[in-house]
């Protein structure tokens, strides 16, 4: 458990648990299009909620350079902060911890597009009880 533990259905985070925490703070100062929602730190992994402005664009084709594809990064897209936000966390771990071999995040990640306010409500409300619901997890078998 990397972050911290649950203890009482309520995360105490570690100072690894804080470093991403802080790192997670700071994703909009990096990505001025990106408003940041609900988050919690689990004991080994994190629920977040990221919001993306994007200008309206109505009939317009997509330019070349504008759709994700592997080494080729697009500027703002959820893929980009995603990565930046792994890459930073990953790499003030290890120079903290003097551990290079150790992995904080597996290799992708689970993204939703959250359609409406029902939708919002849902996902806002399990990202607060996530720490509570700790004991009810496939990962808590784990730790």
């Amino acid at each position: 458990m990397l972050f911290g533990h649950i203890i009482d259905g309520e995360m105490v985070l570690n100072e690894v648990g804080r470093m991403v925490t802080d790192i997670w703070a700071g994703i909009p100062s990096h990505f001025p299009n990106v408003e940041l929602g609900e988050f919690v730190v689990m004991p080994n992994h994190i629920h977040g909620i990221i919001s993306i402005t994007v200008g309206a664009r109505h009939a317009v084709p997509l330019q070349e350079g504008t759709i994700e594809s592997y080494g080729k990064p697009v500027s703002g897209s959820l893929p980009t902060i995603v990565r930046s936000f792994k890459s930073a966390t990953t790499r003030t771990f290890h120079e903290f911890s003097g551990n290079l071999e150790k992995h904080l995040w597996q290799r992708s990640y689970y993204e939703h597009v959250i359609r409406n306010e029902r939708e919002y409500r849902a996902i806002y409300d399990y990202i607060l009880a996530n720490p509570m619901n700790w004991e009810k997890d496939d990962e808590y078998l784990v730790s």
